[in-house]
């Protein structure tokens, strides 16, 4: 704050004392006022309870930091609400405290009343009885307590509790009466904590329930509040107990005239708008939270009420309103009621209160400390306030002082409206007299002080230098809102809060850019706003503010209190003033105090729309079942038959009936009056009943692929909360709301889905009642149902059960309110109690599924929906692209908005300003009457007349509005315009169901009389019963339907598509239901105006939304339209339908400057409605002229003189129109005039409708154009301009509201919602700011003790409103889809994609004919092993492109790629899909409960914790020591062998030959792997059959983390830094060598234990990160021959495998064992042999002691496994592969040698690089790759090697000769292997003549003398590879090279590396 141009402060320290010390210099005048000021602050606690403050606040997450002030007093008495902060004291403790404490001047507590002292033993806790039982209110709320017959439930006052009540039975004969007369001297009462009766003295019973009274305990003083049950069940406070000579006490006292009773302190109102703790309600009040809904007195006189004393309700009542009852209420401005007179004064502390708030201030401002001299600092505001409207009785009590105000007598009668009185600033007076004329509500003083609160999200601005907005701005602003609503606006709460929002950013905008850019000083000295408001100058700015709106808004000043400005108020509204007035200001601002003020609602309909929003729609259908019932409305049906100038309109119709029926019978269509003329075949009837065959939308398919990539990352993630592995089908319930139309619909869109059959949950002749159990309505048999669900989903673990919750916003009511109030409604909570209860959460095979347009209600604080798991529809444009190729345009909110933008022929949406203009004047009229009950009536008699004039009654137009005539004459020629006789559908929605009773019934007699029983149905569509139409038109239906069930009717509205109808659409709310294309009128004039929430809203506006065909051009559509037409077509009102616009491209684009609002969208006929309004209740005479100009004058003299007024006001609010408008009028008077005959009369042309010449030219059918056109919707004045209105930024209004009725603002100090938010950025934005209120179901969300509240199985789908839905375009058949790709992928999780590909070189096998081991022979003979040959020809067909291997002289030159076309190359490998056996290995998505540990994921085991070893060996072949690190879990060190003194790793511990144990296995599996952290299978727990084994997964370094990420509980063997961008070459040789180096080491260590070093197990496995399954062979030899056997293969577990081979016989002398790999083209000879000889690969069993000196090629890439098999063979070792046992290899996408990317070292273009550029000339300026250069030689020879050896091309028998390497040198060059070492086995080369020679890093073996032993052809070519070209030069000496060989410098190359990448050097020759 500045006064002065000095910036001052105050210490809180200081305002404490400086409070104390006003309060002993007041103390005498208090006493005056019977008030002890008993509360004094503690000053011995006030540093420590401040410093807790602190430290609470910065510790605290909440938005609203605790309050602890409250510390600060003795006596803990009670918490005021922001409501009521800064208030005086409560009359009723000054009486208390009056007598006993008058004289007491001391500030310590007072001394107890002296009664007897209680029994020994007996309980004295304070709220409960001596017998130790809680008797307070809130925590027996919802018991069931004995109350005996005369005995009433009353809450006793304890001054020890102030913030209870304590609950105990008396006998109502000692009670007063509402006169507060007849009560009995003395008491009788009960205990209703331990039963205990017969108190006969209230000084005995107030001892029994421990109340320690200060002062003689009297009944009248502590027997305060009635009880009552509450529509809940919950017992709440009820009215007081109204004491004899209660009325007025006067007071010695400048304030004078306080009241004893009259004005209850309010209770629990701490915790009833959230100042407490708790962000919404204190937890130690349960009653509170639970909620109340109570009708007002003067509104259900018949029921039990809250008495209404002096301007307020029952302060009980008040606080659960706060907190429960406003969540159904808009926020509209002044629809809260009153909060109850606060305690003392200087209680008012509130968590975000400027007090508090401006803390630090370093000297006192004068006009600070006088504001909390008078409020106590109080009330900042609260960050959790409800903004709703509140419910119940119609005023409560506020902050008053000052003289009393009286409320004059007959108000209502004199007035004809009831003002509604917001209570501002300062204090309010009382009120007394005729208080329910007047409404009192506190809704306007919660938002200055909500707006004076800097929330947290501002606190980093410095509280202490940004102030809140001043009261006096606050004021002003408030002023200038009103002043600019036009006369037909409601205020809106949203609109002041975002307008004081603004203000303070703008006068604050330096201070919060200097606290943005840089780090604030400890008290900087920040300029406070130029010009701030004084309160001198308030009054006179608010009167110039006001000067300017034609007294809309009345300022009115007053001198000393505001008691003066209401008296003169209520004085000019009995003399009728302020008739033009609609809100009046009234302002007390004295120099010497801060000011007062109050806004005073006068204006009839925006009091009336204020006062009726504070209904529940509970409250609003019985108030108008109370005026049905009662007969209230008979008035105005009275006023109705009036109006007909003929007399009574009944009495007209019967006389229409008698004369007309014949002539109207023989006038009708021959299709409509004689259905079974109609052609059942279709071949001269209508063609437009042709429904689209149901298809996915790729926009569905494109929701149901998001659905289900959620799903997926759920299982995905670390939490295994879903283990989709474990599934293998889908089962589902669909939850639709308790509508029976709704569950049809649903039945229907699911059975011709397919779903049912698709994911196997029934078969072939489905019927409808197996449909029916997979959905359930939400009513009260859904239980059953549900329960039957949740057993099967129990009984099924390995079905995953999808909840799908459709409409999924309705019914979020928490199950805790059906609990405490049973009697409600039994539906109530159900959502809640079944869709999360505990079953539910926890089963791990359900995920539930929200489904809705409207997901803002489930977008809270305390949302159980993760953000990560909401799915939003997708946008089918962007930037104008089509992204879905999607034929259909959708028309939602936003395009029917901007319909109504200028350039638009005519709009989408509209409103009926005649029709607004009649409800306003007859609102007047009848101000008891609720409006919707006066709007029926009118929109009913409107259709009424509409009918009748349309029938030939001319004179009737004058009593119906141009809408509604235009509407009545599109339905009823609607059929005449289709040779079959469809027609137009239009909804009437009318949501309070009484009413549409009424008016179905009435628009139903009016028909009869017409006698238009045959050309249009009349159907109430009442959610709770089906659908209801006479036989005609089912029989119509059939035909059109082709349906030939006799028995069959309409069960859904879709199913309505084409019959002529009005649908009255009732119901609080739609529950779903669709609607047919055939929609054309939406009529939802009768919505409730009042509920002003952004759900409510939307969700009426969805009933229009449709999908309109883009394929046909809208302007084509009107064109076509005029052509067939005469000219009066387009000027004719039944014919405006046909220039309706659906310009989605022309609108899109207008330019900027075009997208004005047009003038007038109120009508078809645009301006002309404002003019009949403007004369249609108001002229003398009504000639029976039927020109547009005379459409309005009619005989209404007695509305004369209310509607001008009425009227008046809303022309001048409207804006003038343009040209098109002006000619519009003209066309429609042409309209009227040429529809004034008979329709049915088509013998003259001037007298019959246009659409008679139509029908004659060209008839089209009326549904046809409907479907291409999106509906016309009409809308209440109020919400259209809501919904039309946008803000500075472009944002609807609409989107700005409340989201839902059921949760509040966390904060009223937000920031804006954007326009270009998108759905994620909205859901973020209501998941910070918005907060549910104690009946929503996720309120107790938080308490739940997780800190992550989200269910981890719940998502939410939310899309578009999409009602007019005949094909499942919308939702249900996204979800219903992703139901089905769901169970294909289950279905895929279970199967495999393995490699199914036949043997290769098949036919190169030596047919000896011999067999060495007879068929069922379980392991090999080693000396018959011995005498096997080996096989050198690869057969796996992974090596189908490389070079084959002779062993011999091949007799033909076979073209091996002659059988392959040139694409084979190129296309995927075979693979078949194999479902997975329990014996599978898995990767990391698999999570199933028995390999939960095994994973290390389980958090009972903390099996992930692991520990790194370093283990180094040397290797003289690398020529230096080489360090291995290993990663082991601590569940994994028993494998291993540790040092003690440090635990340094020593060895991998090895088990020994002559173990048999059949336990475990004992070859350890190494697994080298890379890129595959996810997809690799090195789950082998199951594979392994659970046996423990020793699994290590080898990975380089740099992807060390990411593995140790995905398995936690895995050894990991981590490779040195130099290979990382090694192949798998070097992991298998650092693999063999560290096992032979821990062989060693485990060979010595236990040779120390006596243990000989052969028998230590010497076998490794080696095994790709790709098997997945292992086979076996069972032979059965029992055949009679010996030689016949037949086989079977099934699945095995790898640990069988392993263990078979293990016990082979002599397996210490085999250095390589393996299988073969599995194909399902596999042949019974190639199982004969059970074991071969030959090349084995994938699964090794390697003996790393016999190949000791055959290694792994460290440089290798690829091939490198066939190179060693060559190598190891031709050293002597024995191979030998396992026939009978194959490996299913899975197909893996990711990783392996695709890792491995070859491109420019250069640039970082990922440009691909041809084979070709891989080698290059020795020093040239090639571009250098990055890539090994041991890769580049292999993919150059693998593509390009005949380019060094072209003779080898194709010649099979003339083979390369590779010495002691094998490299593949493609498929069409043929290789032979010989070694170089001495006496290697080799193949017999004596016959065989090469054709090229490859020598690779040739060592020392290589010898001149040996390459001279072989024979080339001539022209052979030499191919010497070398690491530098130092080599090269000696390589080719020292094998003498040259003496056979012609080399030439321009033979050389080197593969394309940089320098520093050692490149390989190359040297070509010819051989000579």
């Amino acid at each position: 704050m500045q006064k002065g141009g000095k910036l001052e402060f105050h210490f809180p320290e200081q305002n404490r004392r400086r409070n104390m010390s006003r309060s002993n210099r007041k103390r005498k005048e208090s006493r005056k006022m019977g008030n002890s000021y008993a509360g004094q602050l503690k000053t011995t606690r006030f540093e420590e309870v401040l410093h807790n403050s602190i430290e609470a606040s910065l510790r605290s997450n909440n938005l609203v930091p605790r309050p602890v002030f409250s510390q600060l007093y003795l006596e803990a008495e009670q918490q005021l609400s922001s409501l009521e902060a800064g208030s005086r004291v409560d009359n009723e403790e000054e009486e208390e405290e009056e007598d006993e404490e008058e004289g007491s001047e001391s500030s310590s507590p007072p001394i107890a009343y002296q009664m007897k002292p209680p029994p020994e033993g007996c309980c004295t806790t304070d709220g409960f009885c001596q017998a130790g039982k809680d008797l307070r209110l809130v925590s027996i709320s919802n018991e069931q307590l004995e109350v005996p017959s005369g005995f009433l439930l009353v809450g006793v006052k304890s001054p020890n509790l102030p913030d209870h009540l304590l609950v105990c039975a008396v006998d109502k004969r000692f009670l007063p009466d509402d006169q507060g007369r007849n009560a009995l001297l003395g008491f009788s009462g009960n205990c209703v904590g331990c039963s205990k009766k017969g108190f006969c003295y209230f000084t005995e019973f107030s001892n029994h329930i421990n109340l320690k009274l200060t002062t003689q305990p009297k009944k009248q003083k502590h027997l305060k509040y009635y009880l009552v049950r509450n529509a809940q069940g919950t017992l709440t406070k009820g009215s007081a107990i109204c004491w004899k000579g209660a009325e007025f006490r006067s007071r010695q006292s400048s304030s004078s005239a306080r009241s004893n009773t009259l004005f209850q302190p309010p209770e629990n109102t701490g915790s009833a708008v959230a100042v407490t703790s708790e962000p919404v309600l204190a937890a130690a009040h349960p009653g509170v939270q639970a909620g109340t809904h109570q009708m007002a007195s003067d509104h259900l006189p018949s029921t039990v009420c809250y008495p209404v004393y002096n301007g307020k309700e029952s302060p009980q009542q008040h606080s659960v309103k706060n907190n429960i009852s406003s969540v159904t209420r808009p926020s509209v401005l002044g629809t809260l009621t009153n909060s109850g007179p606060p305690k003392k004064r200087h209680k008012g502390w509130s968590p975000e209160s400027p007090s508090s708030n401006e803390a630090w201030h370093l000297q006192p401002n004068p006009q600070i400390t006088n504001r909390n001299k008078n409020e106590g600092g109080g009330g900042g505001g609260l960050s959790c306030l409800p903004h709703g409207t509140m419910v119940g009785p119609v005023s409560s009590s506020v902050v008053t002082s000052g003289e009393p105000v009286s409320v004059p007598d007959n108000l209502l009668k004199i007035y004809k409206a009831k003002p509604v009185l917001f209570k501002g600033h300062g204090n309010f007076p009382y009120l007394c007299g005729n208080l329910n004329d007047v409404i009192v509500s506190p809704l306007l003083y919660t938002c200055y002080k909500n707006s004076q609160s800097l929330s947290r999200a501002y606190e980093q601005y410095g509280a202490s230098t940004i102030q809140p907005i001043s009261d006096e701005m606050q004021l002003l602003l408030t002023v200038y809102y009103l002043v600019q609503l036009a006369s037909d606006q409601v205020p809106l709460i949203e609109d002041l809060e975002q307008i004081f929002m603004r203000s303070w950013r703008e006068s604050h905008l330096s201070e919060i850019r200097q606290y943005q850019q840089a780090i604030p000083q400890a008290f900087p000295q920040v300029p406070g706003p130029i010009a701030p408001v004084t309160t001198a100058q308030l009054p006179w700015l608010a009167g110039l503010a006001a000067s300017s709106c034609n007294d809309s808004v009345h300022i009115i000043e007053c001198s000393y209190s505001l008691a003066e400005g209401l008296s003169e108020m209520f004085k000019m509204l009995i003399e009728g003033n302020l008739v033009k007035t609609n809100y009046v200001v009234i302002i007390c601002a004295c120099r010497n105090r801060a000011i007062d003020s109050c806004i005073a609602v006068t204006g009839k309909y925006q009091a009336r729309i204020l006062s009726e929003s504070m209904l529940t729609p509970t409250e609003y259908q019985k108030e108008v079942s109370y005026e049905l019932v009662t007969g209230k409305v008979d008035a105005l049906g009275a006023f109705f038959s009036t109006l007909c100038p003929d007399g009574d309109v009944d009495v007209l119709l019967d006389k229409f009936c008698q004369e007309n029926r014949g002539r109207i019978s023989s006038s009708l269509p021959a299709s409509v009056n004689k259905p079974s003329t109609l052609d059942v075949t279709g071949t001269a009837g209508c063609a437009s009943y042709n429904f689209e065959r149901h298809r996915i939308r790729p926009f569905q398919l494109a929701v149901a692929q998001k659905l289900l990539s959620h799903v997926c990352s759920i299982a995905d993630s670390s939490t295994q909360n879903l283990d989709l592995g474990s599934f293998e089908k889908v089962d589902f319930l669909i939850c639709v709301p308790p509508s029976e139309v709704t569950y049809q619909q649903t039945l229907f869109h699911l059975w011709h889905s397919g779903v049912l059959l698709e994911l196997g949950l029934e078969k072939e002749h489905l019927t409808k009642q197996r449909v029916e159990q997979y959905v359930v309505k939400l009513d009260t048999e859904a239980q059953t149902k549900f329960k039957t669900f949740l057993q099967n989903s129990m009984q099924n673990p390995h079905t995953l059960f999808v909840l799908i919750h459709d409409h999924a916003h309705w019914d979020l009511v928490s199950s805790a309110v059906h609990s405490l109030y049973p009697q409600s409604d039994p539906a109530a909570g159900l959502v809640d109690r079944l869709l999360n209860c505990r079953e539910v959460k926890e089963a791990p095979n359900i995920v539930t599924l929200h489904v809705t347009s409207f997901p803002y209600a489930l977008q809270t604080q305390h949302t159980r929906i993760s953000p990560y798991n909401e799915i939003h529809w997708p946008s089918l444009y962007n930037n104008g692209a089509d992204l879905y190729h999607e034929n259909k345009k959708y028309y939602g909110l936003s395009e029917f908005v901007e319909s109504t933008l200028s350039g638009h022929s005519l709009p989408l949406l509209r409103y009926d300003s005649s029709f607004e203009a009649m409800v306003m004047a007859l609102g007047k009229r009848f101000p008891r009457l609720h409006s919707a009950v006066i709007r029926t009536f009118v929109l009913v008699q409107h259709y009424s007349a509409a009918m009748m004039a349309v029938c030939g009654l001319s004179q009737m137009k004058n009593y119906t509005t141009v809408e509604t005539l235009e509407i009545t004459q599109n339905l009823i020629n609607s059929s005449r315009q289709c040779r079959s006789g469809h027609g137009l559908m239009v909804v009437l929605r009318i949501p309070c169901i009484p009413l549409a009773a009424v008016a179905y019934e009435r628009l139903n007699h009016v028909r009869e009389k017409l006698a238009l029983e045959d050309h249009f149905e009349i159907i109430l569509g009442n959610p709770n019963s089906g659908i209801t139409i006479g036989k005609h038109f089912v029989e119509q239906l059939k035909i059109w339907q082709k349906i030939e069930d006799a028995e069959w009717s309409p069960q859904t509205y879709l199913e309505l598509e084409g019959l002529p109808c009005i649908l009255i659409f009732s119901g609080m709310d739609p529950q779903g239901e669709s609607l047919p294309r055939s929609l054309r009128y939406c009529d939802l004039r009768l919505i409730n105006s009042s509920c002003l929430v952004r759900t409510a809203l939307e969700q009426e506006l969805g009933l229009a939304a449709y999908f309109v065909s883009s394929e046909t051009s809208p302007e084509k559509v009107v064109s076509n339209d005029v052509l067939e037409s005469d000219p009066e077509k387009l000027s004719s009102t039944d014919n405006e339908d046909e220039e309706t616009v659906t310009e989605g491209s022309t609108s899109e684009k207008r330019s900027p400057v075009q997208r004005e609002r047009s003038g007038s969208h109120d009508s078809a006929a645009s301006s002309l409605s404002s003019k009949t309004s403007s004369t249609a209740f108001c002229s003398e005479t009504s000639p029976p002229s039927v020109t547009a100009g005379d459409t309005g004058k009619s005989t209404h003299q007695m509305l004369s003189s209310s509607t001008e007024e009425s009227v008046n006001n809303s022309e001048k609010q409207r804006p003038k129109t343009d040209k098109d408008s002006k000619s519009n009028a003209k066309t429609t008077q042409t309209s009227i005039t040429s529809s004034s005959a008979s329709p049915f009369s088509s013998s003259s042309a001037s007298s019959a409708p246009t659409h008679s010449s139509f029908v004659l030219q060209a008839p089209q059918c009326s549904m046809t154009k409907v479907s291409q056109q999106p509906p016309i919707v009409y809308l209440p004045k109020l919400v259209y301009d809501i919904v039309t209105s946008a803000d500075s930024t472009g944002l609807p209004k609409s989107s700005s509201l409340l989201p839902y009725h059921s949760v509040m603002w966390a904060s009223s100090f937000r920031p804006l919602m954007s326009k270009m938010m998108t759905c994620t950025e909205q859901s973020l934005y209501y998941r910070q700011w918005t907060v549910p209120k104690p009946i929503h179901m996720d309120y107790n969300n938080r308490n739940e003790g997780r800190m992550d509240t989200f269910h981890p199985r719940r998502l939410l789908l939310s899309g578009p409103p999409q009602v007019c839905n005949r094909n499942r375009i919308g939702k249900t058949g996204a979800y219903l889809q992703f139901l089905s790709i769901l169970s294909r992928m289950l279905i895929r999780l279970t199967e495999v994609d393995v490699y199914d590909e036949e043997e290769i070189n098949t036919g190169l096998k030596e047919e000896s004919g011999q067999y060495y081991h007879q068929p069922g022979d379980a392991w090999p003979d080693f000396e018959t092993m011995k005498k096997m040959p080996f096989d050198y020809t690869i057969h796996d067909p992974k090596y189908e492109d490389a070079s084959l291997i002779c062993s011999r002289v091949l007799i033909k030159n076979e073209d091996r790629s002659a059988n392959r076309k040139q694409e084979d190359l190129y296309m995927r490998r075979q693979t078949t899909r194999m479902r997975l056996s329990k014996y599978a290995a898995y990767n990391t998505y698999h999570h199933c409960e028995q390999c939960h540990q095994y994973m290390g994921f389980n958090p009972r085991y903390q099996l992930y914790e692991s520990t790194l070893h370093a283990f180094a060996f040397s290797y003289s072949m690398l020529g230096e020591e080489i360090q291995l690190h290993f990663i082991i879990p601590k569940s994994k060190e028993h494998h291993f062998v540790f040092s003690h003194p440090g635990r340094q790793l020593e060895s991998m511990r090895l088990p020994l030959v002559t173990d048999k144990s059949q336990d475990y296995i004992k070859s350890p599996t190494f697994t080298p792997t890379t890129g595959r952290h996810e997809h690799g299978l090195f789950n082998l727990y199951h594979a392994m059959d659970g046996a423990s084994h020793l699994h290590v997964l080898v990975v380089k370094e740099y992807e060390m983390a990411i593995y140790k990420k995905y398995w936690p509980n895995h050894i990991m063997l981590v490779l040195p830094s130099i290979f990382n961008s090694a192949g798998v070459g070097a992991a298998h040789f650092l693999i063999k060598e560290l096992s032979y180096h821990n062989l060693e080491l485990e060979r010595n260590r236990q040779e120390e234990l006596g243990i000989k070093p052969q028998d230590i197990w010497p076998f490794i496995v080696i095994s790709d990160d790709s098997c997945v399954m292992w086979n076996a062979v069972e032979i059965d030899c029992s055949g009679e021959r010996k030689s016949e056997y037949t086989w079977t293969e099934r699945n095995v577990s790898l640990k069988q495998i392993l263990q078979h081979i293990e016990s082979t016989p002599n397996v210490t002398h085999y250095a390589l064992i393996g299988m073969r790999k599995w194909s399902s083209k596999t042949k019974s000879g190639e199982i004969k042999e059970p074991f071969s000889c030959c090349h084995i690969h994938d699964f090794v069993m390697l003996n790393v002691d016999l190949t000791q000196n055959v290694q792994y090629n460290q440089n290798r890439f690829m091939c490198d496994d066939v190179d060693f098999n060559l190598r190891a063979h031709s050293a002597g070792l024995l191979i030998c592969q396992f026939n009978r046992f194959s490996v299913m290899k899975k197909q893996i996408a990711l990783g392996g040698q695709r890792s491995f990317h070859i491109k420019s070292k250069v640039s970082d273009n990922p440009v691909s690089i041809a084979p070709a550029q891989y080698i290059c000339a020795p020093d040239s300026k090639h571009t250098f790759l990055a890539a090994p250069a041991q890769l580049l030689l292999e993919k150059y020879l693998q593509y390009h090697s005949h380019r060094f050896f072209p003779l080898s091309l194709k010649n099979y028998c003339h083979p390369v000769l590779s010495v002691d390497c094998y490299l593949n040198l493609g498929p069409q060059i043929a290789i032979c292997y010989v070694s170089s070492r001495p006496h290697s086995l080799n193949v017999s080369c004596s016959e065989m003549v090469f054709s090229g020679l490859l020598l690779y890093l040739c060592d020392s073996f290589v010898v001149a003398s040996f390459l001279k032993k072989f024979h080339f052809l001539k022209g052979a070519t030499l191919c010497v590879i070398c690491q530098d070209r130092n080599s090269l030069r000696q390589t080719v000496v020292r094998l003498e090279l040259e003496d056979e060989w012609q080399f030439r410098l321009r033979d050389e190359f080197q593969t394309a590396n940089a320098k520093e990448d050692k490149p390989l050097f190359f040297l070509t020759g010819r051989h000579i």
